[in-house]
């Protein structure tokens, strides 16, 4: 059975999450299942696509699939992880991509989210980067899709506790673009979609394709990456990152020594 389920409805593609039992974890299956749809909406005529979970979902997502994280020291956020491949599938996908958001968003899936073109959730949605509690390093481009859309006080929130941050102040800080009662927002998403579908498909393309080149025009030294990557294998190496990960599958809190 596929871990996602699409829809074409007028120009309009639906992707849900299905992997309701596994809280919609981004395992490298249910990521693949994703990658498969997105290459059959961009096959279609589909000018808009929505993503979501299952209506009525208390999880959107939980995040990193952390069965899957690797053990032996090794980045599992780099250039060629599944993940990665799923953010920019989203980001070069030619059409708007609208998350259509009911409860938690956790850890990577955060950055799924963030990734899609515009965000409508739920008052009950909250959105929380996980990593800092199991010493799990964000990506470079992680972190700086975060930075296109919130200011820095804010991302350091969200980073340094890992705290989960509510719809309201999501809104409030440009990390989602609405908030709508749970009973209206799926009448309210399609509408919004229908909205943009009714444009030149060609215009809106090329504007996606025009922001998201602007929005990268980050300069960085080699200097600089040579020392992320430094701090990033340190990390992946050391003890608190097997602590993490042992926390979390003996459901404990873990107990960090900082080497």
């Amino acid at each position: 059975m596929s871990l996602v389920l699409t829809e074409v409805d007028d120009n309009i593609g639906t992707i849900t999450l299905n992997s309701s039992d596994k809280l919609n974890a981004l395992s490298h299956a249910l990521i693949a299942d994703f990658m498969a749809a997105l290459e059959e909406m961009k096959a279609s005529d589909v000018r808009v696509v929505i993503l979501r979970a299952p209506e009525g979902s208390r999880i959107w997502s939980a995040g990193h699939d952390i069965r899957e994280l690797e053990s032996g020291g090794h980045d599992p956020q780099s250039y060629g992880a599944p993940l990665r491949s799923a953010v920019r599938a989203i980001e070069r996908f030619p059409h708007p991509i609208i998350a259509l958001i009911e409860g938690g968003v956790w850890g990577e899936a955060c950055e799924i989210a963030v990734s899609c073109d515009l965000l409508v959730a739920t008052p009950n949605s909250t959105f929380a980067i996980t990593p800092a509690k199991l010493a799990v390093a964000y990506s470079l481009g992680g972190v700086l899709n975060f930075m296109k859309s919130v200011g820095l006080p804010f991302l350091r929130e969200m980073l340094f506790t890992a705290g989960p941050v509510t719809a309201e102040r999501a809104l409030h800080f440009g990390l989602i673009n609405y908030v709508v009662p749970a009973e209206e927002i799926e009448r309210f998403t399609v509408k919004l979609a229908q909205q943009i579908a009714q444009n030149s498909p060609l215009g809106v393309s090329l504007l996606k394709e025009e922001l998201r080149i602007l929005a990268e025009a980050y300069p960085l030294t080699p200097e600089a990456f040579e020392r992320v990557q430094q701090l990033r294998r340190a990390l992946y190496g050391s003890e608190d990152y097997q602590e993490g990960i042992r926390s979390f599958f003996e459901k404990r809190k873990p107990q960090f020594e900082g080497k």
